[in-house]
C-alpha cells in the first residue's frame, strides 16, 4: 500500500496520535453516528452500550482498514474481541491503558507504545521517525495553549461527560448563543511538549508520561482529582451520559453539588429523540437566559414592528401537544379573555390554527387585535403560528406561579413526556427532569390502556376513583403493561380496580422522577393528565406530599406563553 493511502481510526484521547504521526499516517476520530446497528445486534451481546454498537458498525464501514482501541472499558475490549475474530481490518490494536497515572504504569504504557511501534513497522514497512512525533507533540501543545491577549473569562457552556462527537457538540451548540466547549472524555485533549528526548526509547518513555500523567483524566482513572475544575469558569454544564454506562453517572452527581447549573442528558450514541432533547437543552438555555433566543424584531426585520406590538390589546400562548392543542389568549391586564382544548389530530399546523380561531371567536375579537404569540409544547417550532417559540418547561412554571404563587414543584405528565420542575419565589425554574424516551408513566401511556379497557378517557379517570381492591400493575413497559392488563381482564378482575393499578404504576414512576430533583413544599399537578384524581391521590402518597390541582391545569403551558407574549408586547 502507498504510504499516502494510510489512513488510521481511533476512538480515544489517549490513543497515541503523535506516534502514527512519526509513521506519517493520518488519523481520524471514529464518531459516526448511527441510525441502526443492523451488524452490532448480530455480532455483538444486546445489552453493550450504544456508544460500543456505533463503534463496532464503524470499524465494518468500507475504507476502515486500520484501527486502535484502548482498553478505557469493557465494551472496548469486547469490539476489539469481535473484530479481531471477523478479521475485516488489516491493522488492528488493542492499546493497555493502565487505571493509574504513577511512575511504574507510565513504564508499563511506554512498554505498549513501544511494541506498537514495532508491530506498525513490520505491517506497514514504514519506519518510524521520532523526530516526526515530536514536531506533532509539539504542534499539539502549542494548538492547546491560550492564545496571547485572551481575555481571561469568557461566558462559555462546558459539555462534559462522556464522547459524543461532533454530532452532540453541533446539536448542543444550536441552543445556545454563547460557546460551547467540549470537556468530554474525548474532547479535552490537550498535551505538553517533550524535551530532551532525541532517541526513540527515551521518547517513548517521555511521551507516555505526558500521555498518561498530564492531560485531564477520564473517569476510568483511579486517580481523578484534576477533573475537579472541569467546568468552573463555566455559566452552565450540559453534563453528558451514555445509556446503560455507569461511568460518568457518579461523577455528574458531584458536578450537581456545585453552583454551577447542570444539565444532564442521556443518548444511546443515535439521532434518537432528538425532540426530547431539544426541550431540555432549550429550557436550559432558558433558565441561563442564554438561548439562542429569536426576538420579534429579529424575525420580521421591521423597526416599527415592537410600537405596533405595544398598541395590540391581546396576546396569546399556544400549547402544541402531542395529544391536544390549548390556546389562551390574555388581555394586557393578564385576565383570560378566552381559551380553547382541542385535539392535536393528525397535522399539529392545523389543530394549532383551528384552536386558535376557535379562542379568537370566544373572545370576539379579530385576528388583528393579537399582539405577540409564543408558541410552546411539542409542536412549538413546526406549526408556524407563533412569534417566538419557548419550551414548555419555562410555560408551565410561568403558568403554574401565575395560578398560584406559592407552588415550588410542578408535575406535568403530558402527552409523550413526562417532567418534575422546581421554580423559585418569583416562578423561575431552578431545576427540572423529564423522564427517558420511553413512553411508559406518561399521558399516551394511559390512554393506551383505556383503549385496552374499551374506554374513553372521562370513563377511565370517573371509574378509576371507585376500586375496591389493590392491585398492582407490575410492568412498566407500555407493551408489557397491555399484556398484563389484558390477563387481568381475563382472569375477571373488576375495571376499576385495574385502572387504580394503572394509576399506581404511573404515580411510582413519576415519584421516582420528582425524587431525583428533590420535592418542595407548594407541589401542583398541571396538564391534562391532572384532571385523573385518581393518579393524583396515588402521587400524594407516594410523595408523602398534598398536590394541588388548578381549574385550569391543562391550560398551564398556554398559559405561561401567554404571560411571556404580552411581556415581549411591553
Amino acid at each position: 500500500m502507498p504510504r499516502e493511502q494510510h489512513k488510521l481510526w481511533y476512538m480515544c484521547k489517549y490513543t497515541p496520535l503523535e506516534i502514527m504521526a512519526g509513521f506519517g499516517v493520518q488519523t481520524e476520530r471514529l464518531e459516526r453516528v448511527q441510525d441502526a446497528f443492523d451488524a452490532a445486534d448480530t455480532m455483538a451481546h444486546p445489552n453493550i452500550c450504544g456508544y460500543g454498537k456505533v463503534l463496532l458498525e464503524a470499524c465494518l464501514q468500507p475504507g476502515v482498514e486500520e484501527v486502535i482501541l484502548v482498553n478505557c472499558c469493557d465494551v472496548a475490549r469486547r469490539i476489539y474481541d469481535i473484530l479481531k475474530e471477523q478479521g475485516h481490518l488489516k491493522f488492528l490494536w488493542l492499546l493497555d491503558l493502565p487505571h493509574r497515572q504513577g511512575k511504574a504504569e507510565s513504564w508499563m504504557l511506554a512498554h505498549s507504545l513501544y511494541r506498537l511501534v514495532q508491530a506498525y513497522e513490520a505491517y506497514s514497512g514504514i519506519p518510524f521517525h521520532t523526530g516526526k512525533a515530536a514536531q506533532a507533540l509539539a504542534e499539539q501543545a502549542n494548538a492547546a495553549q491560550k492564545p496571547e491577549n485572551a481575555p481571561e473569562t469568557q461566558p462559555c457552556i462546558s459539555l462534559q461527560g462522556a464522547h459524543g462527537g461532533p454530532y452532540l457538540l453541533e446539536m448542543v451548540q444550536k441552543h445556545f448563543s454563547v460557546p460551547v466547549r467540549d470537556d468530554t472524555c474525548s474532547g479535552n485533549r490537550r498535551l505538553e511538549q517533550v524535551s530532551g528526548a532525541d532517541s526513540r526509547s527515551a521518547w517513548l518513555d517521555a511521551y507516555a508520561q505526558v500521555l498518561l500523567r498530564q492531560q485531564v483524566p477520564c473517569m476510568r482513572m483511579n486517580e481523578r482529582e484534576a477533573r475537579r475544575p472541569l467546568g468552573q469558569d463555566a455559566m452552565g454544564i450540559v453534563y453528558h451520559t451514555m445509556k446503560f454506562c455507569d461511568y460518568y453517572g457518579f461523577e455528574y452527581a458531584a458536578r450537581t453539588e456545585k453552583d454551577i447549573p447542570v444539565l444532564k442528558i442521556e443518548t444511546d450514541a443515535t439521532r434518537q429523540s432528538g425532540g426530547q432533547l431539544a426541550t431540555r437543552l432549550d429550557a436550559f438555555a432558558e433558565s441561563l437566559r442564554a438561548g439562542a433566543g429569536r426576538s420579534v424584531e429579529a424575525r420580521s426585520g421591521q423597526e416599527g414592528q415592537k410600537k405596533l406590538m405595544e398598541e395590540k390589546m391581546y396576546a396569546a400562548g399556544i400549547d402544541s401537544g402531542s395529544s391536544s392543542t390549548d390556546v389562551v389568549i390574555m388581555n394586557r391586564d393578564k385576565e383570560i379573555a378566552a381559551w380553547s382544548i382541542l385535539r392535536t389530530g393528525a397535522g399539529a399546523a392545523r389543530g394549532a390554527e383551528r384552536a386558535l380561531e376557535e379562542a379568537l371567536q370566544k373572545a370576539g375579537i379579530p385576528r388583528e387585535a393579537l399582539g405577540n404569540v409564543v408558541a410552546t409544547g411539542y409542536g412549538r417550532d413546526t406549526i408556524g403560528l407563533g412569534d417566538d417559540a419557548v419550551t414548555e418547561i419555562t410555560c408551565h412554571a410561568k403558568g403554574a406561579h401565575f395560578l398560584d404563587p406559592a407552588v415550588r414543584t410542578i408535575i406535568d405528565i403530558g402527552g409523550q413526556d413526562s417532567k418534575v420542575i422546581r421554580i423559585d419565589a418569583d416562578g423561575n425554574v431552578k431545576n427540572f427532569t423529564m423522564n427517558d424516551k420511553c413512553a411508559a408513566g406518561t399521558g399516551r401511556f394511559l390512554e393506551m390502556m383505556a383503549r385496552t379497557l374499551e374506554l374513553s378517557m372521562d370513563e377511565f379517570e370517573q371509574l378509576g376513583q371507585t376500586w375496591k381492591n389493590d392491585l398492582t400493575i407490575s410492568s412498566m413497559c407500555t407493551v408489557f403493561a397491555e399484556s398484563e392488563v389484558v390477563s387481568l381482564i381475563a382472569a375477571n378482575a373488576d375495571t376499576a380496580d385495574i385502572i387504580h393499578g394503572l394509576n399506581k404504576s404511573v404515580a411510582a414512576k413519576t415519584a421516582a422522577l420528582a425524587r431525583r430533583i428533590g420535592v418542595e413544599a407548594g407541589c401542583m399537578m398541571t396538564g391534562g393528565v391532572a384532571k385523573n384524581a385518581g393518579l393524583v391521590a396515588e402521587l400524594e402518597k407516594k410523595m408523602e406530599v398534598p398536590v394541588t390541582v388548578s381549574e385550569h391545569a391543562q391550560l398551564c403551558g398556554a398559559i405561561g406563553a401567554a404571560l411571556i407574549a404580552l411581556e415581549q408586547n411591553a
